[in-house]
């Protein structure tokens, strides 16, 4: 049974004193995982055999991502990235090692909502006595997501805690006397200006409260007027996609962050309940990594929820270095991803040095 639960969240007050169970938000430890089936058991420690190299940039290309990284900056010139004269291609590669987790964790909160159906304050039955066990629809996969519902039969009616079963509250603005302050001589019994006797107070100084209407007390915005409150549990559900992300050392003047924006070309995807560490990699850093983080979200999540499924991924992302010359000065700039992205640290025909990265 899921739904959604629209509480009194204007001004959280605690559930009265008499309620079952603890009255603080309360994380549910997840239960002991049992041992799965032969066919959802990730075979042992995958290998990954590196496919053939991505086909080397050309020149003509070179030039081209030069042009539209110098067109996106307006203090660069576009003379240099025409006439230069390219000397040599150099490609080079690096890997890309992502591990993503979904998991869900659960807590247990007490809510409450006006009781406006007298003879419906508990279905028969018990509450289910695992919290794990209420059926929620999961969202998508690696998509996080918050949602709550309530607990099958956990309602409790009581009289409402904040007016004591009246239905109406104190009016703040009067304070529970109908009358308040004249607005037009606040309170002087006269005009200001024409020191005449104020006709809308009758020169009593107060005048009927607007707030309540002259009643002295409002309608009670927790029960709504309804007097009572029917109280339940309710599941606060939380599906995260935790990531780990691993670059592999390339050994160039060149930043590493810059590789966190743009895609390579995915080479390996394996995708289980549990994935195990990727072994004889042919960058050994890489299956250093797999085992480093599938071991520290083993030890982050499985505690405090429950892991649903993994997928780890190795993208390789080209990187070439281009060295070129220009009025006789040799220079060098990058080309990397498969977006062909540039990085130019001394580009020669600049009038500021305001865009020297992407």
């Amino acid at each position: 049974m899921e739904q959604d639960v629209k509480a009194d969240r204007a001004k959280p007050v605690p559930p009265p004193l008499g309620l079952p169970g603890e009255l603080r938000q309360q994380r549910i430890s997840p239960p002991i995982p049992q041992p799965r089936p032969v066919e959802q058991v990730q075979s042992r420690n995958p290998s990954v055999s590196v496919p053939r190299g991505v086909p080397p940039l050309t020149e003509a290309a070179a030039r081209t991502a030069l042009l539209r990284f110098v067109a996106a900056r307006r203090c660069y010139g576009s003379r240099a990235a025409a006439e230069l004269h390219i000397q040599e291609l150099r490609p080079r590669v690096t890997y890309r090692y992502r591990l993503e987790t979904f998991s869900e964790s659960r807590l247990s909160e007490w809510a409450f909502e006006p009781f406006t159906k007298p003879g419906a304050s508990r279905p028969p039955g018990d509450i289910p006595a695992d919290l794990w066990d209420v059926e929620v629809g999961v969202p998508p996969l690696f998509q996080g997501q918050t949602r709550r519902c309530r607990v099958p039969r956990s309602a409790l009616v009581r009289e409402c805690h904040r007016c004591h079963g009246r239905g109406r509250s104190q009016c703040g603005a009067c304070h529970g006397a109908g009358r308040a302050r004249c607005v037009t001589c606040r309170g002087s019994r006269r005009r200001l200006k024409q020191q005449k006797r104020c006709q809308l107070c009758s020169g009593t100084g107060r005048s009927r409260c607007s707030t309540c209407s002259g009643r002295g007390s409002k309608t009670c915005t927790t029960c709504q007027g309804e007097k009572k409150l029917r109280h339940f549990r309710q599941l606060v559900i939380t599906w995260r996609n935790n990531v780990f992300e691993f670059v592999s050392e390339h050994h160039l003047n060149f930043p590493g962050e810059l590789l966190s924006k743009v895609s390579g070309e995915n080479i390996f995807q394996d995708e289980n309940v549990v994935v195990c560490p990727i072994v004889d990699f042919p960058e050994p850093a890489i299956s250093r990594a797999s085992r480093r983080a599938i071991a520290e979200h083993s030890a982050a999540f499985a505690s405090s929820s429950r892991i649903l499924r993994q997928r780890q991924t190795v993208e390789r992302i080209p990187i070439t270095e281009v060295h070129y010359q220009y009025l006789g000065k040799p220079y060098l700039y990058y080309i990397y991803g498969l977006e062909n992205k540039v990085y130019a640290l001394d580009y020669p025909e600049r009038c500021c040095c305001g865009c020297t990265i992407l």
